[in-house]
């Protein structure tokens, strides 16, 4: 999908590298009803050094299910941003392969107050984790490399 034709949805996936935190928030401030933000919180998700076992990882594999994934990112912000004070949400996954400490994924919140934002924010991350057709396959210093459950 072209990088402009993305940020006009509520969420997607896309290739490493074509899209920032700051293209995500650019589209999110044309916007006319941001203006009634008092709050835009975010949630970058990076590459850690070590996997849920605590063993030492060299890079991160990402794959989706692109119509499906794009579906449901579309679907949670769309539900989020109809929660009590949310003015718009976004949620955006990156495939490909990444190195330790690189960005996966962008999801943003605006809302007319904080105490809104944070908890809606959290909502999200937590079901694009569980309910998205993304998977992650991780690469050890050990030279094993197995798909990483959720």
């Amino acid at each position: 999908m072209i990088k402009k034709d993305l940020l006009k949805r509520k969420g997607g996936v896309f290739p490493k590298g074509q899209i920032t935190i700051e293209d995500i928030i650019n589209t999110m401030k044309q916007d006319p009803n941001l203006c009634d933000a008092g709050a835009l919180t975010c949630f970058i998700g990076l590459t850690r050094r070590t996997s849920r076992d605590r063993k030492v990882t060299e890079k991160l594999e990402i794959e989706a299910f692109d119509e499906k994934a794009n579906e449901t990112l579309e679907l949670i912000a769309r539900e989020i941003i109809q929660k009590n004070g949310i003015i718009d949400a976004r949620i955006y996954h990156a495939t490909g392969t990444f190195g330790i400490g690189e960005e996966l994924v962008f999801v943003v919140v605006a809302g007319t107050h904080r105490e809104e934002t944070f908890p809606a924010l959290q909502e999200a991350v937590e079901r694009y984790k569980k309910e998205v057709a993304i998977w992650k396959k991780e690469y050890l210093t050990s030279g094993e490399a197995y798909w990483a459950t959720k």
